[in-house]
């Protein structure tokens, strides 16, 4: 956009630009209302707490601002474990270089995890609350005191009732983020989504496939890594090696006769080829990499920030 278009963006106002960190407490939706305002499935999600590793930036693009959305691990109390103090620093990192922060929790109550979080965000910029799920919630009026007590945490600038699951206000949360960006260009290209690689996106949607496909009885200690990624225009070849811990948890990955693993690459496979809108080839094998998840330097190896 040049410098005239900015300045005559929607209705005459100036075109607005920056940073959206949406953060919070795992598993209140964060991953699912960044896809939702994309309108694409970039983050990856599931019921397992901190599935959400990475920094994750998706791009929407209006006529009158382009939000630089930042997805990030949820907030976790106890930072024991190399893995849980980095992707705390990340999440932490996120809502220091925004302009304007979502805080996500859950409708169906405020808790102490909540509050601790809230009162860490920074003062010096708007930070907006989400409520999310409200869709679960049937008594409406039982959100009162959640907005209530949230309030005492802190003057947030907006509370807002939202369902990232269904879309319920969450172009109304789009909305008033952009009011708060300051005045700049757009950064990216109207039809970009995200600044990561296919790579990096292909390695993220088969480790969503893991944890959805084996629960709990996987450790939270797991990870991919693309191998080989070869791009041609009527095809991606890829090659990938899920990481466990421990010999036992690779019988646990392959299944019985290959089938878990089989069934894990065939999603991912499917998934992939919607993304990319070409035909997807994908081989996966398992491998042992004891205490790679406890060692900062391999976690930095393994593109964790």
């Amino acid at each position: 956009m040049d410098q005239a278009g900015a300045q005559r963006a929607a209705g005459g106002r100036r075109h607005r630009c920056g940073y959206v960190a949406i953060v919070g407490r795992p598993n209140v939706g964060k991953s699912t209302l960044v896809n939702r305002l994309i309108g694409h499935k970039l983050s990856i999600t599931s019921h397992r707490a901190q599935t959400t590793r990475h920094r994750i930036l998706g791009v929407l693009s209006r006529d009158d601002a382009q939000l630089l959305i930042l997805d990030s691990p949820g907030v976790q109390s106890s930072a024991r474990g190399a893995m849980n103090r980095m992707l705390n620093r990340t999440a932490r990192q996120v809502s220091e270089d925004a302009d304007v922060v979502v805080m996500v929790c859950d409708a169906a109550g405020w808790t102490a995890a909540d509050e601790s979080l809230a009162r860490a965000l920074p003062a010096d910029r708007p930070v907006l609350l989400a409520l999310n799920k409200v869709d679960r919630v049937a008594e409406k009026a039982r959100l009162l005191p959640v907005i209530e007590r949230a309030s005492r945490s802190r003057d947030f600038a907006e509370i807002v009732p939202i369902s990232a699951q269904n879309g319920h206000q969450v172009e109304r949360l789009a909305e008033l983020c952009a009011e708060r960006l300051p005045e700049a260009e757009a950064m990216f290209e109207r039809d970009a989504l995200t600044d990561r690689s296919e790579r990096f996106l292909a390695a993220e949607l088969i480790r969503e496939k893991l944890f959805r496909l084996l629960g709990d009885e996987l450790p939270y200690a797991s990870t991919v890594e693309i191998e080989q990624y070869e791009e041609t225009p009527k095809l991606r070849r890829i090659h990938a090696a899920i990481l466990v811990e421990r010999e036992a948890q690779k019988g646990i990955v392959v299944g019985a006769g290959g089938a878990r693993i089989k069934r894990i690459a065939t999603e991912a496979r499917l998934d992939l080829e919607r993304m990319l809108g070409t035909k997807v080839y994908l081989e996966l094998f398992v491998k042992v990499r004891s205490g790679w998840a406890d060692n900062e330097q391999s976690l930095r190896a393994y593109g964790y920030e």
